[in-house]
């Protein structure tokens, strides 16, 4: 069944007794799980649901699977219960949790990008907090935005909803500014971080007050890139008592991940001339350092399209290669699995650096399978982008248009080896049949210069590839059969094997190189290779053929084993 035809569904319910609502819809089975498992953590639903859903090709409806169901279990309603209109962001706290954060930073996007900073350092900078108080319609405007559909899900009016998160957002204000008068907040750089770690983690609100003064230590960041650096200063300050220096970059690496979920701040991070490829390419090197430096060792392809890192990006590639900033490595890993799902060429302008580019990426996502998401996401990733590859708008552009249709089949078959998925390779199948079985090829491999020994060497090089990439035997063997066929018009057109049995040379070099023919090394199997074979036992009749091989065994037992390797008597 083709990829298209199976998706993944999750359902939460958000509060006991609630009905289920759709949370997300995706092709990537790996995705689907970790977002069921998610709203399950951060404690956005009570019970979650992941379905497999496959279109009926026939009755063109949907079959449901179940394949996970955690959280409370259903309960039979023994009364109608009244709806409740809370928001689901009651107190001040509850901004801080990393789906509030994630929130307002969709609903303030272009606000927090006008002044370069993330969710984070809003929700910790009183000086921020005045600014975008004082902005007005900025604020106003996030909270109708969320009111909205809010006010749909839970069947209750508008201005209800918009007073409740007014409500909430003063007293969050409020909240941090008071807290800033009377001095709660430790002043925090890199030679007093160790200390104001050490005196936060007997705080009731830890994270809270360290994460104001981590804030305040990155306000002077002018760029994403001067923000990681000062972030990565803390972290090499940080103290080392587990108790505190485990609080110390757990705060740290939340506005960490942020700045690496910005597109912008990644560009900075990695350098503005990059590609999407070398942009994906340098993402993939800094969440898995150590695996891509290794493979780029031992693979000159990989260590070609992986662009080095830099300043900030270095450093940071060095800490997400130890225990810490898990969430970072996640956030990146997203990132990379956003795009390679997404529709952007990886390189708009050099299909072939395209391939190159998505094979490094799997040999590495793969190689690092287990820390950055589980070896089934980077397959199911790698399949959805193998369907681009075959597209006929990027095999077009691919093509060499001046290539001999040789020079064609052998692209084609690069591009095979090089995507993933049974619906992709019939798709690449395709393509190699119609350009072998098309008269262009046929008349370019019959009319060439070379040699016939040359052409038919290739036709069987070709042969193996072809089952080397993987097809369905379906789809494979219409291929090898007419790369046959060709080499049997070749053979003819040059008499080869005729040429052969009349040559002026001993039995022993007649047999070889009839029997080199006759098992698919220097021809394809097929008529040409028939003949070769029927040249061959007619030549080891003869009394004096088995005279002279007699008097070489080495020459008997080389014959045997190529006689062996075709079925026949030896």
């Amino acid at each position: 069944m083709d990829r298209e035809q199976v998706h993944f569904e999750v359902v939460v319910r958000k509060k006991p007794g609630s009905s289920w609502t759709l949370e997300l819809a995706t092709e990537s089975r790996g995705r689907a799980l970790e977002e069921a498992e998610d709203a399950l953590v951060t404690k956005r639903a009570v019970s979650v649901r992941v379905t497999k859903e496959t279109l009926d090709p026939d009755t063109r409806e949907f079959k449901t699977i179940t394949i996970l169901a955690k959280g409370e279990p259903d309960k039979v309603k023994q009364h109608k219960v009244q709806e409740e209109f809370e928001p689901l962001c009651v107190s001040p706290q509850d901004l801080y949790t990393g789906h509030a954060r994630d929130r307002i930073g969709r609903l303030l996007e272009s606000w927090l990008t006008r002044h370069k900073v993330t969710p984070f350092e809003l929700l910790h900078r009183p000086d921020l907090i005045e600014k975008l108080e004082a902005a007005g319609m900025d604020l106003q405007h996030a909270i109708q935005k969320i009111a909205i559909p809010e006010a749909q899900s839970r069947g209750t009016s508008v201005h209800e909803i918009i007073r409740a998160f007014q409500r909430l957002v003063q007293a969050s204000i409020e909240r941090v500014l008071k807290d800033a008068r009377r001095g709660a907040f430790p002043d925090v750089t890199p030679q007093t971080f160790a200390a104001a770690a050490e005196k936060a983690v007997t705080e009731a609100e830890s994270q809270y007050i360290l994460g104001v003064g981590v804030a305040q230590a990155i306000a002077g960041g002018a760029s994403w890139s001067q923000k990681v650096d000062l972030l990565l200063d803390l972290a090499d300050a940080a103290p080392r008592s587990t108790p505190a220096r485990g609080l110390a970059l757990q705060v740290i690496e939340l506005p960490l991940a942020e700045v690496l979920c910005v597109p912008s701040g990644m560009g900075e991070l990695l350098g503005p001339d990059l590609d999407l490829g070398g942009s994906l390419a340098a993402m993939t090197r800094l969440a898995a350092a150590e695996t891509a430096e290794a493979l780029a060792g031992i693979e000159p392809a990989v260590a070609k399209v992986m662009p080095p890192l830099h300043n900030a990006a270095a450093r940071l590639a060095n800490w997400l290669d130890g225990p810490h900033f898990e969430h970072a490595r996640t956030a990146i890993a997203r990132r990379v699995l956003k795009e390679l799902t997404g529709p952007r060429r990886l390189r708009p302008t050099d299909a072939a650096g395209e391939i190159a580019v998505l094979r490094a990426l799997a040999m590495v996502l793969t190689a690092s399978a287990g820390r950055l998401m589980s070896l089934e996401e980077v397959q199911e990733v790698f399949i959805i982008r193998s369907a681009m590859l075959v597209r006929s708008d990027f095999v077009e552009s691919y093509l060499d248009k001046s290539a001999t249709p040789l020079a064609e089949v052998e692209q084609l078959l690069w591009l095979a080896e090089n995507i993933t998925g049974a619906a992709n390779k019939r798709h690449a199948g395709r393509w190699i049949a119609a350009t072998v079985g098309s008269l262009r090829f046929e008349t370019s491999m019959r009319e060439s210069p070379e040699a016939a020994g040359s052409k038919l060497a290739t036709l069987a090089n070709l042969q193996r590839s072809v089952r080397r990439v993987g097809f369905v035997p379906e789809d494979v063997d219409p291929i090898v059969a007419k790369l046959g066929d060709i080499g049997g018009q070749v053979e003819a057109d040059a008499r080869l094997t005729a040429t052969l049995s009349r040559s002026n040379v001993t039995a022993f070099q007649k047999l070889s190189a009839l029997l080199r023919l006759a098992n698919g090394e220097a021809a394809p199997v097929g008529p040409a290779a028939d003949r070769a074979k029927a040249e061959a036992m007619k030549l080891l009749r003869v009394p004096e053929t088995r005279a002279e091989l007699a008097k070489t065994p080495e020459a008997v037992d080389h014959v045997r084993a190529i006689l062996q390797t075709l079925g026949m008597a030896a």
